[in-house]
């Protein structure tokens, strides 16, 4: 079963130096009906003012991603992390037994657009931790290039939890094959362009939620970037 959410279903947030559109509830959106898909409970699309962001705040036993689609994140957290994240890279905290983190844009000039995600770990009451990790862009065309795994790797941050994110920019007309193993789900967000997903059309900003298929096949109707998750 392919389930679509269109663009213009997404929860639009406002804040002046914030513009965020919220796939699921989070803050003070609140869906009954919406508050996660799996172990996945927040992917916030924010655009983000030079030089603005969220002040220290807490987080406890939650995965959090964060992928950086333009300009450069700053985090700082209670553990002496303080790092800046730019286009090309991915980030992940593991909140665990409770951290302290505050995250900005950190460019004054430069506006920023980040991709974040939460997700619900294996076990709880973990160590808090962070790290970052570059992934090679181009091996993203017209490919499936995995950068968050319960592994990973030099180029792959690991996450703790049995989920496999990965990024794909894919060329018009150009199709590629998902398999996953029976009783998976998997989340799909078109970040630019059109797909069609076993005839299913997505479009820009579209997000679809699958069950109970193994196998997608997925082509550009036009150039595409899309991030494609495999969870339990």
């Amino acid at each position: 079963m392919i389930q679509v959410f269109p663009a213009d279903s997404r929860f639009n947030v406002d804040h002046g130096w914030l513009r965020s559109r919220l796939s699921f509830s989070f803050g003070n959106y609140y869906d009954l009906n919406n508050t996660g898909f799996g172990v996945l409970r927040v992917c916030n699309d924010d655009d983000v003012d030079p030089g603005k962001g969220f002040g220290a705040h807490p987080h406890s036993d939650m995965e959090i991603l964060t992928i950086v689609l333009a300009g450069s994140v700053r985090h700082e957290d209670n553990l002496g992390n303080m790092e800046v994240t730019t286009t090309g890279e991915v980030q992940r905290m593991s909140a665990g037994s409770g951290v302290v983190h505050a995250e900005y844009n950190a460019s004054q000039s430069e506006p920023m657009r980040i991709l974040q995600l939460w997700f619900m770990p294996n076990e709880r009451g973990l160590d808090p931790s962070y790290e970052t990790r570059r992934y090679n862009s181009e091996k993203l065309k017209n490919a499936l290039l995995p950068i968050v795994d319960p592994q990973g790797s030099e180029q792959i941050v690991k996450i703790h939890q049995d989920l496999t994110l990965y990024l794909c920019r894919l060329d018009k007309d150009k199709n590629i094959i998902f398999r996953q193993e029976e009783e998976r789900r998997i989340f799909l967000f078109v970040i630019e362009g059109r797909i069609a997903v076993n005839h299913t059309r997505l479009g820009e900003g579209d997000t679809a939620r699958i069950e109970s298929l193994s196998h997608l096949s997925i082509t550009a109707e036009e150039d595409a970037f899309l991030m494609l998750i495999d969870l339990p």
